[in-house]
């Protein structure tokens, strides 16, 4: 009896050199909890078709629950022959339980075990990961929270814009977390549909119970296309495609603590155990967490188009160049949990300096808009308030001083209608409280916006708890 999933047709032995380029036991062996849960109930639907008898099923049951405890305390004997950990659970399930094991073939083909494999995959490291990036949330909504009423400047094209708030700039992250959280929760969705049945592209021939086995596995649903079922991969698409977009929105935050943490900005402050220093240089103190998570972000762009580019030439059905999706994916999922974690610690034990913030917010002319909208509140066309308050700056630049240094009369000289309380309508504070609409940043706005994040995530958590 062939130890190999297949073999009847040839004279010949593989060749080493074949087996060790087709082999993917080296990096699939890790889908071992996924196929054992297939393997069992693939032997439960085919004992329910007659082709195990009551025997056969518990040595088969029996033996998969010693090969479990092998497969978790490392003692499993893989064999360098093992092509991948479908031949070597069969290897072993047949040596210990003879024909019962061999029976396990019927009506399953390798196509159908690894997509059933790896939509459980997905499913599960959809959740994992979701769950580690409410812990990053929770650390920027305790930062927003804990730092409301700090002013900081706002920035477009890098340069000085506009004061406000820190908590909503922090917020901005929230909200876009919130939405990698809905791809995540997407991508587990596409995933959960259970191709089993499907053979290896046109169903198989004994009556399997598709529902009830989809069911035992935690499937939703069954697939309704047995060629598309084992040459689908548009549900690791998906979760490659919303772990891209979550390394992109944390790598925007990670340029920024770079930035922010330079003696330059001087805006935060690392917490020591989540930097780095210098083999050389003894002053370093370097935001190595920040960088790899843009350098995981690069990753996850490659990863996603690695798979994009491998669909795209398949024909229909399975090809084995989908044993390619595996290898990239587990690496960029290892190395994205990892990195979600330490960013969340590192973000949550931020010090942020205040003062350096609220100096930075009044100096750069950033309340030249808020200049032109006091003129439009006299009276003045905006875009001549515009003018005005550009001259203003030229001014101001001129003389080395911000625009609340200029004197009433210099102002005065630019507008008549300038009065006495433009001083308190261009602080900083008066700036970010006149931006009262939803979504803005005036306090009360940023205390709602507070609440409702808070009330967010405690759901999220309740949805996401194992």
């Amino acid at each position: 009896m062939s130890m190999k999933l297949w073999g009847g047709r040839f004279s010949k032995e593989m060749s080493g050199d074949t087996l060790a380029f087709t082999r993917s036991l080296d990096f699939d062996r890790r889908l071992w909890p996924y196929d054992l849960a297939v393997t069992r109930v693939h032997a439960s639907a085919l004992h329910r078709c007659g082709v195990l008898s009551d025997e056969e099923l518990r040595a088969v049951q029996e033996a998969l629950e010693g090969i479990e405890r092998e497969l978790e305390d490392g003692t499993f004997p893989f064999q360098p022959s093992d092509e991948d950990i479908h031949t070597a659970l069969e290897r072993v399930l047949v040596e210990r339980v003879g024909e019962a094991g061999a029976r396990l073939r019927t009506a399953r083909s390798r196509n159908d075990q690894v997509a059933a494999d790896m939509r459980l995959y997905v499913k599960r490291e959809s959740s994992a990961v979701a769950r580690l990036m409410l812990g990053l949330c929770e650390a920027v909504l305790g930062q927003a929270e804990g730092n409301l009423g700090a002013i900081m400047p706002g920035f477009t094209h890098l340069q000085p814009a506009q004061p406000l708030l820190l908590s909503h700039h922090l917020l901005a992250y929230l909200e876009m977390f919130r939405r990698d959280l809905d791809r995540l929760r997407a991508a587990g969705r596409r995933a959960d549909v259970c191709p089993l049945g499907s053979g290896a592209l046109a169903g198989v021939t004994f009556p399997l119970d598709r529902r009830l086995m989809a069911e035992e596995l935690g499937f939703s649903s069954i697939s309704s296309n047995s060629v598309d079922a084992v040459s689908d991969r548009d549900f690791l698409a998906d979760f490659l495609y919303a772990l891209c977009m979550a390394a992109v929105h944390m790598s925007r935050l990670c340029e920024e603590l770079v930035l922010w943490s330079s003696p330059q900005f001087g805006l935060a402050e690392l917490d020591d155990a989540y930097a780095t220093g210098s083999s050389l240089m003894p002053q370093k103190k370097n935001p190595d967490i920040a960088e790899l998570m843009r350098g995981r972000a690069a990753r996850a762009m490659g990863t996603l188009q690695q798979l994009m580019a491998l669909l795209k030439g398949l024909p229909l059905a399975y090809n084995r160049d989908l044993q390619e999706d595996k290898e990239a994916t587990f690496a960029l999922v290892d190395g994205m949990k990892l990195g979600i974690r330490a960013l969340a610690g590192m973000v949550g034990t931020l010090t942020f300096n205040i003062t350096r913030m609220r100096e930075m917010a009044s100096r750069g002319h950033l309340n030249a808009t808020d200049l032109a909208d006091y003129l439009v509140r006299k009276g003045v066309p905006f875009l001549k308030a515009h003018e005005v308050a550009g001259q203003a700056v030229r001014l101001g630049a001129g003389r080395g001083v911000e625009l609340a240094d200029l004197t009433l009369e210099e102002l005065v000289s630019l507008d008549p209608r300038i009065e006495g309380d433009v001083y308190e309508h261009i602080r900083p504070e008066t700036a970010v409280e006149m931006r009262d609409l939803p979504g803005g940043t005036a306090t009360r706005r940023v205390r709602e916006a507070l609440r409702e994040a808070r009330e967010w995530l405690e759901g999220e958590m309740e949805d996401w708890r194992e």
